[in-house]
């Protein structure tokens, strides 16, 4: 249940893809926006959590913003908040988001993913120490969407 499912080529890649956690604050809009950088509008990606919390993150801003991925005008939002709930891919990074999601599947064509990812923030120390927490975390992510989904490749290229 924890590793990643075979990896989808780019023309094999699902339409909408969610991912969730606790607060919609760290892992999730960094995993929404790691796929978004790798696969662009190709799919739809979306992120959400059980307790939204309002506050941006900004060791989070900073590790994707070494990527060239701008999350400031992120807004948390929960399960409830979702425009649509028609995802082909829920993949929760926390067990308790993991739980909600597979209420939101009941009687849904949808695959549910459990990917057990490290909370950056539990981390303490200096500021270096809980930036490095955060790269690593980011990097868990994008080594997960990667042997997941796979990387697009372009007609020629």
């Amino acid at each position: 249940m924890g590793e990643p499912a075979a990896p989808l080529s780019g023309a094999g890649l699902p339409g909408a893809v969610l991912f969730a956690c606790s607060f919609n604050k760290v892992r999730s809009p960094m995993a929404a926006a790691l796929m978004r950088l790798r696969f662009g509008d190709r799919l739809y990606v979306d992120s959400c959590g059980l307790k939204p919390q309002p506050d941006i993150d900004p060791f989070m801003l900073q590790v994707m913003d070494e990527l060239g991925a701008d999350l400031r005008g992120h807004r948390s939002k929960s399960f409830d908040d979702l425009v649509d709930g028609s995802f082909d891919v829920v993949v929760s990074l926390t067990p308790e988001a993991q739980h909600r999601a597979v209420e939101l599947s009941r009687g849904r064509a949808v695959e549910i993913e459990y990917w057990p990812i490290q909370d950056p923030t539990l981390v303490e120390g200096s500021r270096d120490a809980c930036v490095e927490a955060y790269r690593a975390t980011r990097e868990e992510l994008r080594r997960r969407i990667a042997a997941r989904f796979g990387a697009f490749v372009t007609v020629g290229g």
